[in-house]
């Protein structure tokens, strides 16, 4: 591949790339044309209250929520935190899965040094019914939550959320999703059980980094983070007790929101299924290739029990060396760890994990097959 062609980008499992075009239009109206959201009547201010709204209204139909329930953050990571942190109390147990990525384990991990909670890891297998059973030898009376993943980040498995929402359901337990790599790709609903749903923006969503999505079905109470202005109760020394409001202190980011509003507005219009069908095809030719290269592992099978995700290893040469001379030829995508220790140990592929594939529905079956040509291991 030629240096100053385009790069062939299959990491999108990390952030979507290409942004459509109507999520940019969205972004540059929103600088233009938007005032601070609910500090002051004025018609820039009412209008960017009006953009922050509808963007409410689009989420709260796209995951079949109320509108007030859903809370604008950061990212995946920063709705996760609000979510453990605002749940658990001293005292709690918590089960979490062993294929979560470092944005669940390390709060959790850092309440339990701190001495507040303990916590156990349920391990995860191909089989929902094991993985169910990790779950029920797990629980404890003073267990108070499940935190869990709905789709790997590193293998693109598809964990039981339903099972895992009904066993949450029958022994009073709080659910909390991680839909990172689920959300925008998969159907993905509060219907399906969970109580609270932690998403980023900008990955399956396609709106812009810096932008995510705490979720809940309202039944929970969440302790607020941070305190500081909302623009209502301005005259009490206390935060809101209600969401969204309670876990949005200070000023949200328009642009950014404005934008995911665009972006989730075409997942809506497209459907999930048609972009999992042309992105299941894709990882299904890449792994037919890697199976003709001898020593060649790859952590899934061609089962719709994986998301478009296809984790690899190539032999004679490292994750990173890969993933270096894939680079240097052009192909974006992303080898080690992929902050999620815990999943790699689960496979087994510590301390050097593995070069990951995500396609999107935006690349080309022609893509791939340059992608394959560039494989082949180096002399």
């Amino acid at each position: 591949m030629l240096a100053h062609a385009p790069p062939v980008y299959f990491d999108n499992a990390a952030t979507s790339y290409p942004k459509p075009q109507a999520v940019k239009n969205a972004v540059s109206t929103a600088l233009w044309f938007s005032g601070n959201p609910g500090r002051g009547g004025h018609p820039l201010a009412a209008r960017a209250g009006e953009t922050v709204f509808h963007a409410r209204e689009t989420a709260a139909a796209l995951f079949d929520a109320a509108p007030e329930h859903i809370v604008f953050t950061q990212n995946c990571t920063h709705a996760l935190n609000l979510a453990i942190q605002g749940v658990l109390r001293p005292g709690d147990h918590v089960i979490i899965s062993s294929m979560e990525h470092n944005a669940v384990s390390r709060p959790v991990a850092a309440l339990a040094a701190a001495g507040k909670i303990r916590f156990s890891i349920a391990e995860v297998s191909r089989d929902p019914a094991e993985t169910l059973g990790q779950l029920r030898h797990l629980r404890r009376p003073e267990t108070r939550a499940v935190i869990c993943t709905l789709v790997s980040n590193v293998t693109g498995l598809i964990l039981p959320c339903a099972e895992i929402a009904a066993f949450c359901r029958a022994h009073g337990l709080i659910f909390i999703a991680d839909g990172a790599q689920a959300c925008g790709v998969l159907p993905v609903s509060l219907k399906d059980g969970m109580q609270l749903l932690c998403a980023p923006g900008h990955k399956g969503l396609l709106g812009p980094m810096g932008t995510g999505l705490l979720i809940s079905d309202g039944t929970v109470k969440l302790r607020p983070l941070m305190q500081g202005g909302t623009g209502s109760q301005s005259a009490s020394a206390r935060m809101p007790d209600y969401l969204p409001d309670a876990l949005e202190p200070g000023t949200v980011n328009v642009p950014g929101i404005a934008g995911l509003d665009a972006g989730m507005q075409l997942v809506m219009r497209r459907g999930t299924e048609a972009a999992f069908a042309q992105e299941h095809a894709l990882c299904m030719q890449l792994t037919a290739a890697l199976r003709e290269i001898p020593g060649a592992k790859i952590y899934r099978d061609d089962s719709r029990d994986f998301a478009p995700v296809v984790s690899f290893v190539l032999p004679g040469e490292t994750p990173a060396e890969t993933g270096a001379r894939l680079a240097s030829g052009g192909f974006c995508l992303r080898a080690g760890l992929h902050c999620a220790p815990l999943a790699h140990r689960t496979v087994g592929t510590l301390p050097d994990g593995t070069v990951r594939f995500s396609p999107s529905a935006a690349n080309t079956a022609e893509e791939v097959a340059a992608l394959i040509r560039a494989l082949a291991p180096a002399k």
